[in-house]
This record gives structure tokens, C-alpha cells and sequence, in this order.
């Protein structure tokens, strides 16, 4: 009995030290990859902890081993886009100009009772009131009201707002989003032209944003500071 309690104290700690290490978020807010870790972990722990005819480095191993395997996933998915998309998939608009796109819902196998279900725990009882909806790698939907369902602010107070989608990310990490340029209606072209008018080429942008005006927010790389035309 003493060894089983020792073993549960060990396996305990080591769970919590691979816990904090891999930087784990709630578990609503985990990707696939995250996940399957997560529950990996978990059930190397409990067989460690159950069979004491198990040696604990037989239990200790396969967990650090894990550890490693999700920094270093950690560490790829940074450098490339690409496997970033691969491994935890990509945001899905769901709502655009207040309309659902149904085949979107397809593709992700949401039904309409779904959707409504997401939206009420953002703390919206009416589809009609959304102007923009993201699905995103997590499975939440990040949701934009309509304007005339936003909070009241000072600047809405003086000038009336009109239904306008959020701002498109057209350049993440270098790298040119042809969804996101889709969804800003700019082609390569045009998109090119305007950052060389301001200096720059995609491959010098963090992160570049177009919005429903024809504004360009540009962060460069190695920088703090945004760039707004």
C-alpha cells in the first residue's frame, strides 16, 4: 500500500512538471494535437499508478517522451505555416454579412442546433443578430454582432456604425492568406502594390490586416509597433 501511494506522489508530480512545461490551456481551448497528448498522458498515468508490478520508469519514460515530442511540435509548427494547418487545421467563417454559409457547416459537420448553441454561450439568444462568426481550430465560435446589437460606447453614441465584417488577415507570418484575401475582395496584385507604396514586401510582415474600408494594419516582423494606412 505504501509503494502505491509513493507511485501515485511520483506520477502525480511528473504530470503537473510535463503540465507546466508543455504550457497546457483549458481543455476547451486545446487543439487536436494538444489533446491527444493530453490524453495520452493520462493513461500512462493511471496504468502507472494501477499495476505496481509496473516499474514507474516504465510510466516515466513514455510521458517525457511525449513532452519532448509536443515541444518539438511546438517549435515546427512555428516556423511553417503549412504543418501549422495540418496538425491543428485552420479558423472557418461560418456567418459573413449575417448570412450562414451552409457549406461550411457541412464540411465541419455543425448542425444549425450547434451554431446556436456556441452563439448562446457568447450570450447571444438571436442568429439574426451576427454579422461575422469564426469557427475556430479549437471548435468555439468567435462571434461579431451586428451594429445595432453592440454595446453602447461613446464613439457609437456620436456616429451611428454601419454592418461592416471584421478585418481580414492577409499576410500571417510572411506569408500571403489567400482566404483571408478572398474575404477582403483584394487580389495578389493589388495587395503587393500597396505594401511596396509603404516599403515593404510580405516577407518583412508578422501580420497584416485589411479592413471592410481598405485599410492596411501592417506589423513588421521584429517589431512592436503597427503600421495603419
Amino acid at each position: 500500500m505504501l509503494i502505491v501511494f509513493i507511485r501515485g506522489i511520483i506520477v502525480y508530480v511528473l504530470v503537473i512538471f510535463a503540465t507546466r512545461i508543455m504550457g497546457k490551456r483549458q481543455l476547451g481551448e486545446l487543439s487536436p494535437s494538444e489533446l491527444v497528448i493530453t490524453i495520452l498522458i493520462s493513461n500512462i498515468a493511471t496504468l502507472s499508478m494501477e499495476d505496481p508490478s509496473m516499474p514507474i520508469i516504465t510510466g516515466i519514460i513514455p510521458i517525457l517522451t511525449l513532452v519532448c515530442l509536443d515541444i518539438l511540435a511546438s517549435y515546427a509548427v512555428l516556423k511553417s505555416r503549412k504543418l501549422r494547418h495540418l496538425i491543428s487545421g485552420r479558423p472557418k467563417v461560418i456567418i459573413s454579412n449575417g448570412k450562414i454559409d451552409q457549406q461550411v457547416m457541412k464540411e465541419l459537420r455543425f448542425t444549425i442546433d450547434d451554431v446556436c448553441a456556441s452563439l448562446r454561450t457568447s450570450g447571444i439568444f438571436d442568429i439574426s443578430e451576427v454579422q461575422y462568426a469564426v469557427v475556430e481550430t479549437t471548435g468555439t465560435i468567435s462571434v461579431l454582432q451586428k451594429a445595432d446589437y453592440l454595446p453602447l460606447t461613446q464613439k457609437t453614441a456620436a456616429v451611428p456604425e454601419s454592418a461592416k465584417n471584421p478585418p481580414q488577415a492577409v499576410i500571417s507570418d510572411g506569408d500571403i492568406i489567400a482566404s483571408g484575401m478572398a474575404g477582403a475582395n483584394i487580389d495578389e496584385n493589388a495587395l503587393r502594390k500597396e505594401l511596396k507604396k509603404k516599403h515593404y514586401s510580405p516577407e518583412d510582415i508578422l501580420l497584416c490586416l485589411l479592413d471592410a474600408d481598405g485599410r492596411l494594419k501592417i506589423i513588421p516582423k521584429n517589431e512592436n509597433g503597427a503600421d495603419s494606412r
